[in-house]
């Protein structure tokens, strides 16, 4: 059908509403542009949902929003927006960026969910290891991913996010990192092919071999490039069950230079799954040891903590993974072959046995106690950073230490990652050095809690930032968000050059992703 934006404006609207005629088509040709198959939305509750986020700190009205039914539309959405002087056009997938990335102020919001069910297709890349792959749509939430290619294949992705509420097309615009990451990379290493829309308004298939130089663009792009459609991922067997661990440290030194060691080991010398995070050290329910065990017959023993203990302590988290068939003995001797060269404290070690895709989706109950106790609706001012190797320590010194020693309200992770399962061709910046850690501080606002919280938690955050600045720490942010050139500049560094050529190619009129505030809409 030939689709036009409803004359649906709030009367504070007005230069919006100058732009329509009385016969509901816009004086710009926009809605003449509009040729598609899907729905368009004018104000209501599908605007209002476009213009928030997680973030919950943001929120700007977009003109519509627009619900394709396959790459043809959201072609014809960009089209649509190259027609007028100044529209934009930002996809949606389920919503979880934190500063508005994903949102178009007076533009074009893109629902990718109604495009989630497009593509599923399990099939094999031609070659001698014959390696498993799933084409997904770039609206589909990884956790129906994982669900039907363990399910009806007995496969899955290799890499994944912690949270699987998350599309496709989202993590793969940012990276993608999870405890699987220091062996297969972020996800963005875990894809062969993708079908992009350009800010050109092009449907185009790329890969390493055929448009290469769009498919590394795309790949943590920060949607500046194009808008996935289509991920080919690669897959591996899915294992039936995970020995789930976490082990506690008093001493930063040995907790990083046993997570280092372990991220270093070949596939078979180490766990499946690395990760870590960081705790107060007090009987806080949210922020200190009662965080730690994994099952609530579990109990933390404050007593097994030496008398020199800080004011903050550290947690390995590893994952074992193992079939059926494995015998318990066999599980309990890989398992005490790696974990007794590390050096924690004993007595606080906690362990439970989990089938793989429950482990996966472990952050759902967290989401689901989230929102019973009205956490998941408050802002979520949260913080990501890549911190190098060689800089974590005065990291820990100044931000876990000082800055947030008694918490922020919800997880603060910290865990090693290796430079060289990342490929350099793609858009992500990482710090220098084969290995540099992830910082997450993830932080929850409490239902009762005033505006003048959610303002502290962001003031500490760019206290935070400025510190790594002033003091020359070698650091990136992930997911990042930066209000000016100049900071944009500094994030890519020595890469900002080419990603200004790579907008030039693909997006020369600054139609995509206009949240992120890299680039202006050029007339």
């Amino acid at each position: 059908m030939i689709a036009y934006i409803e004359p649906y404006f709030l009367d504070n609207d007005a230069e919006a509403a100058s732009a329509v005629t009385a016969a509901g088509k816009s004086t710009d040709g926009v809605s003449e542009s509009l040729n598609i198959q899907g729905e368009i939305v004018c104000g209501g509750a599908a605007t209002d949902m476009a213009g928030r986020d997680f973030g919950g700190m943001n929120c700007v009205k977009p003109l519509a929003v627009v619900r394709p039914v396959g790459p043809e539309d959201i072609a014809g959405a960009v089209k649509a927006a190259l027609s007028s002087d100044k529209l934009t056009v930002a996809a949606r997938g389920n919503g979880h960026s934190i500063n508005g990335q994903a949102m178009a102020e007076g533009g074009l919001v893109v629902d990718m969910s109604t495009t989630a069910e497009n593509h599923f297709e399990v099939g094999y890349l031609s070659g001698g290891d014959a390696t498993a792959f799933v084409d997904v749509s770039g609206g589909a939430l990884w956790e129906n991913v994982l669900k039907r290619c363990v399910s009806e294949y007995g496969l899955a992705p290799r890499s994944w996010t912690d949270y699987l509420g998350l599309t496709v097309g989202g993590t793969l615009s940012n990276a993608g990192v999870s405890g699987q990451a220091f062996r297969y990379g972020p996800q963005t290493s875990n894809v062969t092919e993708l079908d992009v829309v350009t800010g050109n308004g092009d449907v185009v298939t790329c890969s390493e071999i055929e448009n290469s130089e769009l498919f590394f663009s795309v790949l943590g792009g920060l949607g500046q490039f194009g808008i996935i459609t289509r991920a080919r991922v690669l897959l591996q067997p899915a294992p039936d069950m995970v020995r789930w661990i976490r082990v506690v440290y008093t001493e930063f030194d040995e907790f990083t230079q046993d997570a280092e060691w372990l991220v270093s080991q070949k596939n078979e010398s180490s766990f499946d799954y690395v990760e870590g995070f960081v705790f107060v050290n007090g009987d806080d329910p949210v922020n200190g040891w009662p965080t730690v065990p994994l099952h609530p017959d579990q109990e933390f023993d404050p007593t097994r903590l030496p008398q020199s203990s800080g004011s903050v302590l550290y947690c390995l988290e590893l994952g074992l993974h193992y079939r059926d068939s494995d015998s318990n003995s066999n599980v309990d001797k890989r398992v005490e072959r790696l974990i007794g060269r590390l050096r924690f404290n004993e007595g606080l070690r906690f362990e439970v046995d989990l089938p793989y895709v429950d482990f996966l989706l472990r952050v759902k109950r967290s989401e689901e106690i989230a929102k019973e106790i009205g956490t998941w609706e408050t802002p979520h001012p949260w913080l990501n950073l890549f911190v190098s190797k060689r800089d974590i320590g005065d990291f820990n010194r100044t931000v876990f230490k000082e800055l947030v020693k008694n918490g922020v309200n919800g997880p603060m992770l910290v865990y090693p990652l290796l430079r060289s399962r990342w490929d350099d061709r793609t858009s992500v910046v990482i710090p220098e050095g084969e290995i540099f850690y992830i910082v997450a501080l993830l932080r929850f606002v409490p239902p009762c809690a005033k505006g003048s919280s959610v303002d502290k938690m962001v003031a500490q955050n760019q206290e935070i930032v400025h510190w790594c600045v002033k003091n020359g720490i070698d650091f990136k942010l992930y997911l990042p968000h930066y209000k000016s050139q100049e900071e944009w500049i500094r994030h890519f560094g020595n890469q900002w050059s080419r990603f200004v050529d790579r907008k030039s190619m693909f997006d020369p009129m600054a139609i995509l992703s206009p949240g992120q505030k890299i680039f202006n809409r050029s007339p």
